[in-house]
């Protein structure tokens, strides 16, 4: 191992606190599902050091008091993560198998092949309006990356907007984004096959969810059909009922999730 700078006894403390509660988290089962909270029965002041950071979040009540538990930032699950990797202590294993990024303009072949095997070809993304949204939107198209083979094994991406509903224009027209909308029209969630029943796709939404969340972006909007509809709600999105959609002839389901209030 890398010999480590010496630290000071409350960087140590930090530290290893912001490693405890990165690898005791688990998910909010109430409020919005990608948010992970962990008891924070720690070192009172390093606690309060790791929020004034903005590492992690300590909620207080209005009336004194505070609650027993701290929500992860995206920054502080970054920081944790650099904190395993120094002292060489194994993270979740999907994160041991996988990076997550954003993608480069020359995977756009590779993402288009993705979707092409996961899409049926009346609703699969052609390489040509792939290659269109990455070159408007690379920071939207977030991919996974298994770290052995270098392989994308799956992506999600979408546009920005003000818009509030989803049309079908999205798919096609990439000069319809906005890089100041408040809002995210989602245009699809690819897993390849061979990754999927990992629990890969949740972690690729709940990390866009974080990711534009500290953007201050609002909503995530997207299309699914029958089959989908209750994996995204276990994802934390809402049921909006029929869409308007018509893409590829069939009938979707509108359904949002909300990142700012």
């Amino acid at each position: 191992m890398e010999e480590m700078d010496k630290k000071t006894r409350n960087e140590a403390i930090d530290e290893l606190t912001l490693a405890l509660i990165y690898l005791t988290r688990f998910s909010d089962g109430e409020g919005n599902r990608y948010d992970e909270i962990a008891w924070k029965n720690y070192d009172f002041d390093a606690i309060d050091r790791l929020d004034e950071e903005n590492l992690i979040v300590n909620p207080k009540r209005k009336r004194g008091g505070g609650y027993k538990y701290a929500y992860m930032t995206e920054k502080g699950r970054r920081k944790a993560r650099e904190i395993l990797h120094q002292w060489n202590i194994e993270d979740d294993e999907i994160y041991e198998k996988f990076e997550f990024r954003s993608i480069r303009p020359e995977e756009a072949k590779e993402a288009a092949e993705i979707e092409r095997i996961c899409f049926p070809p009346n609703e699969a993304c052609s390489e040509k309006h792939m290659t269109e949204r990455i070159s408007v939107a690379p920071d939207l198209f977030y991919v996974a990356i298994e770290k052995e083979t270098g392989k994308m094994a799956g992506f999600l991406n979408g546009i920005a907007t003000d818009e509030m509903v989803f049309r079908d224009e999205f798919f096609t027209d990439a000069s319809l984004h906005n890089p100041k909308g408040r809002n995210i029209m989602l245009l699809g969630l690819d897993v390849l096959p061979e990754f999927r029943k990992i629990g890969l796709a949740r972690e690729i939404v709940w990390n866009y969810c974080r990711r534009e969340e500290e953007k201050e972006r609002k909503r995530l909007v997207l299309t699914s059909n029958e089959k989908k509809v209750k994996m995204y709600r276990k994802f934390g999105f809402r049921d909006l009922g029929e869409s308007a959609s018509e893409w590829g002839g069939e009938k979707w389901h509108e359904m949002d999730i909300f990142l700012n209030w």
